[in-house]
């Protein structure tokens, strides 16, 4: 039986790779027919993030007015003013977004938007998914800042029908850009260096380097180190009396290298190619309950990808090849945990390679088509007894389509997945396949562009990881996949002034309705290496997103740029029972944050505000799962100086100002006030 189910999902991701390439080939073909009625568009960069742009007082502010899909992006100096270390600390300052941080450099740190969990967030790394089949969930605090360029999260999806078919295959996306390497006409290498110490013994040194090998061919090179005991204190009350302990066995010593090449062709076509090794030690610090402080659990974490990406245009016609191959590895000790050959010890290793085609094609200056096909092959091994050893193959295909026309656009695909898992020992899941529609649109209702009124309609499917099926202590083999029902209607306004006060303004506000069929929740146990899994049954979230940015001239010397941030959410159980209309666990109902940065000359300073309301812990809001709001106020200051045609900046850090006391998870207390300072030079 599951030799013909193998057999079948062989099969279909055959049939449906030689329809791509016959596609490929027919749209190949038909790119030489001219065309005198196409009005070209802008050639995409080889970075693929066609943007519109506002130039204000020298300065570049990115922005996407014309999204069909709300989006948010931080770049360029914007990412380095902010008190953020990894994405993980960046993403914080984003609208609608819950960051689940169970403490210190080294605790696990992953996303949810909109309250539709952590596996409906994709992460990309220039453009190619990070995957996890494992768990699902990717840890944003592995990722620096000093090697990207941009950070930008999609709502829905990326409003473009041209993108592999994992673009439309989440309920949203964070979009990692690395920094490509940009040089004049006698340039040949550029080189930042940079070193972070501060608290809790942090030493973080990093290395960038990129050299021009050819005028179409260049490489890029980076190297980090992190290490940091991890200790800070912390208040702990268990209801009688209260105490100041400082958290133990949460250390971390981390080092990432990563390699890339870059290629140019004409009409903005290229290709790259990216390697990527991370390895990790760290401790598992628990959660603090029961009077217990000191945990003696390790983790230790091995991570290795190679991925290549070629794009083509050729008139009408344009195809997007992807590639990736992944290796992880993850080993867990527990010393309290005694088995019958020692204390436990377990070591997995997870494989992964994934093929990706994507083709558009120019009917008419007004109408493109796209259709995409992905192929995914995850394998799980670990030295566990009775383990299952999973093996999943994935297929994905996706038909789009887009209408552009003089104030309206609208676009609408259909995803198709389908999935089979096999397993050496126990049942495995069986074979899923699902079709989930999703309609978007952007409507311009005046003659000028500043105005844009957008919404999206999308259905989402996702399967249980192999944690949640297959995992020895708490996997459950019957977890119904979940379905997702999103609805988005928003407005975005966009102007430059010639005021000699403000500058420019963008403003976006997004009202949204999502339902969630059957939704997986994870809770984290003792430690952070076991979970409980189970269906919540129906989960209805209603919310609204609201963002500004301005920028400002208060003198003809002090520029101050603005950004703030608030969303309100009822994110509730509407399974019924007991637990009929409880918001469900760690959703705040309110939530916002701040950002001012000012620039005087050489001097900058900075500072940002976030704000997280009161929350519960468990699925029933009861006093005893009830969480306080927490605020973090952070500050930091700037000098630059020119070195002949170099460049020297020094930054101080502050963090948690006013030194509070908070959890974002139950019982896995934050740090308090910590400070940092950090040197960067650039060549």
């Amino acid at each position: 039986m599951y030799k013909k189910q193998e057999l079948r999902i062989q099969i279909q991701a055959a049939l449906l790779t030689v329809i791509a390439m016959l596609i490929s080939d027919f749209l190949y073909a038909q790119h030489q027919a001219k065309d005198s009625i196409i009005k070209k568009s802008k050639p995409d960069s080889i970075q693929f993030h066609p943007l519109e742009e506002i130039v204000v007082s020298g300065k570049r502010i990115s922005f996407r007015n014309n999204s069909a899909t709300p989006v948010q992006v931080l770049s360029g100096r914007e990412l380095q003013n902010i008190n953020s270390m990894s994405v993980a600390d960046a993403i914080r300052y984003f609208s609608g977004v819950q960051l689940k941080d169970y403490g210190g450099v080294g605790g696990l740190k992953t996303i949810n938007v909109r309250s539709m969990g952590t596996n409906h967030s994709a992460v990309f790394y220039d453009g190619i998914q990070l995957g996890n089949a494992q768990n699902g969930q990717v840890d944003l605090g592995k990722f620096s800042l000093e090697n990207l360029e941009e950070i930008s999260l999609y709502n829905g999806q990326k409003s473009s029908i041209f993108q592999p078919v994992k673009g439309f295959a989440s309920g949203s996306s964070l979009y990692l850009t690395t920094k490509f390497p940009a040089f004049d006409s006698v340039e040949r290498d550029h080189a930042a260096v940079s070193f972070k110490t501060g608290s809790f013994g942090l030493l973080n040194p990093a290395l960038n380097w990129s050299h021009k090998i050819t005028q179409k061919l260049s490489g890029t090179l980076s190297a980090e180190w992190l290490q940091a005991n991890g200790r800070y204190k912390f208040r702990y009350t268990n209801g009688v009396y209260d105490t100041v302990a400082t958290r133990s066995n949460s250390d971390i010593e981390a080092y990432r290298l990563e390699a890339g090449i870059n290629g140019i062709e004409k009409d903005s076509s290229g290709w790259n190619a990216r390697i990527y090794y991370y390895n990790s030690e760290r401790g598992l610090p628990g959660a603090v309950v029961s009077n217990k402080f000191d945990y003696t659990q390790r983790q230790w974490d091995r991570n290795f990808f190679v991925q290549t990406s070629y794009k083509k245009n050729l008139n009408r016609y344009s195809f997007l090849l992807n590639a990736k191959y992944g290796n992880d590895y993850t080993r867990y000790t527990d010393p309290e945990y005694i088995t019958t050959s020692g204390y436990l010890d377990n070591r997995y290793k997870q494989q992964e390679f994934y093929l990706s085609m994507a083709n558009r094609y120019t009917i008419s200056s007004w109408w493109n088509i796209a259709f995409s096909a992905d192929y995914q092959w995850n394998k799980l091994d670990a030295d566990i007894y009775r383990f299952a050893y999973p093996k999943r193959n994935t297929v994905l295909t996706a038909l789009a389509s887009e209408w552009k026309f003089k104030r309206f656009d609208l676009q609408a695909n259909i995803l198709g997945t389908f999935v089979n898992d096999k397993t050496e020992t126990y049942t495995a899941a069986g074979n899923k396949e699902a079709f989930t529609p999703a309609v978007l649109f952007s409507w311009q209702p005046f003659a000028v562009s500043n105005l844009r009124i957008r919404g999206f309609y999308k259905k989402i499917f996702r399967l249980p990881t192999f944690n949640d099926l297959y995992y020895t202590y708490i996997g459950n083999v019957n977890l119904n996949p979940e379905y997702a029902t999103q609805y988005d209607l928003g407005i975005s306004y966009t102007k430059s002034f010639n005021s000699p006060v403000i500058k420019y303004l963008l403003a976006q506000a997004d009202g949204y309705y999502n339902h969630v069929k059957d939704k997986i929740v994870a809770i984290p146990g003792s430690n952070l290496f076991r979970w409980t899994m189970y269906n919540l049954g129906k989960v209805s979230i209603t919310g609204l997103d609201l963002n500004m940015q301005a920028g400002w001239q208060i003198t003809r010397q002090i520029n101050l740029s603005t950004s703030i941030a608030y969303t309100w959410q009822q994110a509730l159980d509407v399974t019924g029972g007991d637990n009929y209309g409880h918001q469900i666990p760690y959703i705040p109902v309110n939530s916002g944050s701040f950002i001012a940065n000012a620039q005087w000359n050489a001097f900058s300073l900075n500072y940002s505000f976030i704000y997280t309301g009161e929350r519960y812990s468990q699925k029933t809001n009861i006093q005893a799962s009830h969480l306080e709001p927490w605020y973090t106020h952070d500050i930091s200051a700037g000098y630059e100086l020119k070195v002949k045609s170099d460049t020297l900046k020094l930054i101080a850090e502050v963090n948690n100002l006013a030194n509070q006391y908070y959890d974002v998870i139950s019982n896995f207390p934050m740090p308090g006030r910590s400070f940092r300072i950090i040197i960067r030079y650039n060549i």
